[in-house]
């Protein structure tokens, strides 16, 4: 595409607003953009669109810049990382829109609108209802200096709008290809509130050729924006961009992408125990696929692989399964010592050594970090169950009764310092002419673990050590009893 020919000198930002948590549409967003910024030798950087002074808080904007930490999307320029394109945040550039706002004025392409909020909702109605565009009637766009002065002087609120000239307006999409609008359907829309304060389209359009912006890469949500900013652009004498519009990310109901679909945070997904590495490989495909049966990336992978012109025009689907899926194969990945010490928050306190083995036994049956707390919470305290899941299915409460006690005495024999999982497994051996193996195997499973399924039987006892295998396989026998 024409637009995409030159991939020199890159320059692409992420620009969120800290209005709401650092969701996964916005990691999307940030990611595509640092890849290809990766993939090019160009600059990623970010922008804190804070104009919004009412909504815009600092927490907001930290937890975006931790997510971002978190899943290894280093900015070049940005909060932190002061750049000669600064300040990196709106509500430091004030100056900068003043200036450009009176640019537009003496260039006769912005006015003052004195429109009330109840005129500008009947003439949209009146438009709706003759079947038309509901665009703005330009009735102020008429108004003489003399007239503005003396409503200002008046005190009557106002907005500034931008003269808009209707025309064929094109530009080429990265991802979606050639986009023509009808700029007399847009009709003159609204800039700033007032001098002092600018509103996104305007605020955008001035940050992005002053941060000297190449490639603007967002959501298609963004494409109404888009002919509002080049014309912003045109109208300073500025440059054009190149914009691409990435697909909309829905949930499994194929509804717009929202918290009941997931975490509201990429940081909840962290205390939820996935993975950054995880989440990275899975969010790239989100939208976007480099081709072939291969789905396993690294982050230093990807940046080699990326092409923005492999992205989708369809939208994405969040799949949570899919999610977990890439989240288990890395846990996979992990070596014992390195999940160990990811895991170590879940179990405070815990003897290392035990954990160490309580990792290596549960590494397999991971998707989420977390879900060690629920599978192996039993190596670290007394499990609690009711009597009746100690009774194999294919026996009777009579006949284990009779193998704990004799499962107890076996396994009394066996030192300390030789309590392996193979040495239990052999002092179990001399009670298969008395039991089958569920007869000793189920009871002494539950007896350790409290559960229906967990690791072997023979596994757990060896972490617990003969000592703490005694003493649960007593307190099951008493649990009979009762």
């Amino acid at each position: 595409m024409e637009a995409f020919a030159v991939p020199k000198n890159v320059r692409v930002r992420i620009a969120p607003s800290p209005t709401g948590f650092f969701h996964v549409g916005t990691a999307r967003t940030a990611l595509f953009n640092y890849l290809f910024a990766k993939r090019y030798g160009g600059m990623f950087m970010v922008r804190i669109e804070d104009t919004d002074v009412q909504r815009s808080e600092k927490r907001f904007e930290e937890d975006i810049l931790s997510g971002l930490r978190w899943l290894g999307v280093v900015w070049d320029e940005g909060p932190g990382k002061e750049g000669n394109a600064g300040p990196y945040r709106q509500s430091e550039r004030g100056a900068i829109y003043k200036e450009h706002l009176r640019m537009l004025f003496e260039k006769g392409k912005a006015y003052y609108c004195f429109c009330t909020r109840e005129e500008l909702e009947s003439h949209k109605n009146y438009m709706l209802g003759s079947g038309l565009a509901p665009k703005y009637s330009g009735k102020c766009a008429r108004l003489t200096d003399a007239e503005v002065a003396q409503k200002q002087k008046e005190g009557i609120p106002s907005v500034i709008r931008f003269r808009a000239d209707a025309r064929r307006l094109s530009f080429t999409d990265l991802i979606k290809g050639k986009i023509e609008v009808d700029t007399g359907l847009i009709g003159d829309f609204t800039i700033a509130k007032n001098i002092e304060e600018p509103l996104y389209n305007f605020a955008a359009a001035v940050d992005d050729v002053h941060m000297r912006i190449t490639h603007v890469i967002r959501g298609e949500d963004h494409i109404s924006n888009t002919p509002k900013q080049i014309l912003i652009a045109e109208a300073l004498g500025f440059a054009s961009l190149a914009y691409g519009h990435l697909p909309l990310i829905l949930g499994p109901d194929k509804a717009k992408m929202s918290k009941r679909h997931g975490a509201t945070s990429i940081l909840e997904y962290r205390e939820r125990g996935y993975l950054p590495e995880a989440l990275v490989n899975f969010i790239a495909f989100l939208g976007w696929n480099p081709g072939g049966e291969r789905e396993m990336f690294s982050l230093g992978e990807l940046e080699k692989e990326f092409d923005i012109r492999k992205a989708h025009t369809s939208n994405a689907v969040f799949n949570i399964q899919k999610l977990d899926w890439f989240n288990a194969h890395y846990i996979r990945q992990k070596s014992t010592e390195e999940l160990a010490d990811l895991c170590a928050p879940y179990f405070p306190g815990a003897d290392a050594g035990r954990l160490k083995k309580v990792v290596a036994l549960e590494k397999e049956r991971l998707k989420k970090l977390s879900d060690i707390g629920e599978l192996a919470g039993f190596f670290f305290s007394l499990p609690e169950y009711p009597p009746d899941l100690l009774v194999w299915s294919k026996s009777t409460k009579e006949k284990m009764k009779e193998s704990l006690p004799a499962v107890s005495e076996a396994l009394k024999s066996v030192s300390e310092s030789e309590f392996t999982a193979v040495a239990v497994k052999n002092a179990l051996v001399t009670l298969a002419s008395r039991f089958t193996n569920g007869e000793m195997y189920w009871p002494l499973r539950v007896a350790l673990s409290g559960k229906e399924f967990s690791p072997g039987p023979t596994e757990i006892a060896e972490v617990l050590g003969k000592d703490e295998m005694l003493l649960r396989v007593q307190r099951a026998i008493a649990k009979l009893e009762a």
